[in-house]
């Protein structure tokens, strides 16, 4: 790609622009014991969509607090109360003696969670589609997710079924089955990611543990301690000892999540990479560097501001995903009609009520 043309996305946020409407946010969110998110989501949505650009235009946010807000309390009445009045049922059951049944009833409180999981990830999609236009131009769907659902458990259970090591084609085919479900104005999004190139990274990570486990026999051995029902001697002072497995915890825990955004960063270049939209093709170019610079300058705002530098997180992931996304082909607006896809009415409140929502 040629550096010296323009990218088919940018963003001009700043965050000191963005800074009043962030301590606004969780100023009010406090005051009102948490009610205020609903604005605050939306508020932030705003900002950060109107100061994103595709080609020629910014893209803008539509959608309203309180569709969040009915969303969040329908889910919570349909869903909230029956779970509340299962988990007291089970209860009584164990109680009961009625261990069986208890059992049986918690794994399909269990599967209906997971259903729900993976309806609550495609309709906030949706809902964040229909609510982005571009050029007076949304988003959409017409499928309900209802069928997306039920894939989301059996390719969930495929996926863990070899010991995990499906977990890469279970992502990698939820990510497709979701997006050539969606459209954007007249045309349709295709994804056809393949699992086979980020299985590498997986394996690595996925074999982390079985190395770590022969480091700790090898680590006891050198400095004492007890593994497997047996105590190794070591004549090191104690607090070099604890200096030393303080050292190993934390690099261990390193080490992990630096795999871990190998691995997912792989992913990301792979689906987005694979993704069109009409004639135009996506893809996405952050890679392990960007990702770890990204982790550890979170990780130093909010511990240098003792908490308080989290309400920058949502604008720097943001700033982050757009930045290293680009577009390449051709689009014609005047050919680019509005979808006829029906609007959701409510947001997104079962990915809220869930607990999985991104922001």
């Amino acid at each position: 790609m040629d550096d010296t043309q323009p990218r088919a996305f940018g963003f001009s946020g700043n965050w000191r622009d963005y800074a009043p409407i962030a301590f606004t946010n969780l100023l009010l969110t406090i005051v009102t014991l948490g009610i205020y998110r609903f604005w605050a989501i939306t508020r932030t949505r705003h900002y950060l969509w109107s100061h994103t650009r595709f080609i020629d235009a910014p893209l803008e946010w539509t959608g309203k607090a309180k569709e969040l807000l009915i969303g969040f309390i329908l889910v919570a009445i349909m869903f909230g109360v029956p779970f509340l009045c299962l988990q007291f049922g089970v209860q009584a059951l164990v109680i009961q003696g009625h261990d069986g049944m208890a059992a049986l009833l918690s794994l399909a409180a269990a599967a209906t969670i997971l259903y729900l999981t993976g309806l609550a990830r495609y309709r906030a999609l949706r809902y964040r589609l229909s609510r982005t236009w571009w050029h007076g131009i949304r988003g959409g769907s017409d499928d309900s997710g209802w069928s997306y659902g039920w894939s989301y458990i059996w390719r969930t259970f495929v996926g863990a079924l070899p010991i995990y090591l499906a977990t890469p084609w279970a992502m990698m085919s939820l990510w497709n089955l979701r997006w050539n479900k969606l459209s954007f104005g007249s045309e349709e999004f295709t994804a056809n990611g393949k699992a086979g190139p980020i299985f590498a990274r997986f394996l690595l990570f996925y074999l982390l543990p079985i190395l770590l486990v022969i480091l700790a026999i090898a680590f006891a051995g050198t400095f004492g301690g007890m593994f497997g029902g047996m105590i190794v001697i070591s004549n090191f002072p104690m607090p070099l000892r604890i200096l030393a497995y303080l050292v190993i915890v934390l690099g261990v825990y390193a080490l992990l999540g630096i795999i871990a955004l190998a691995y997912y960063s792989a992913f990301l270049r792979e689906a987005i990479g694979h993704m069109t939209l009409g004639r135009l093709h996506f893809q996405f170019d952050a890679n392990l560097d960007d990702w770890v610079t990204l982790t550890l300058g979170d990780i130093a705002l909010v511990i240098g501001t003792l908490g308080i530098g989290s309400v920058f997180l949502n604008y720097r992931h943001w700033k982050f995903f757009i930045t290293h996304l680009d577009a390449t082909g051709e689009v014609y607006v005047d050919e680019f009609t509005q979808s006829t896809t029906r609007e959701p009415k409510q947001g997104e409140g079962l990915l809220d009520a869930l607990d999985i929502g991104a922001f």
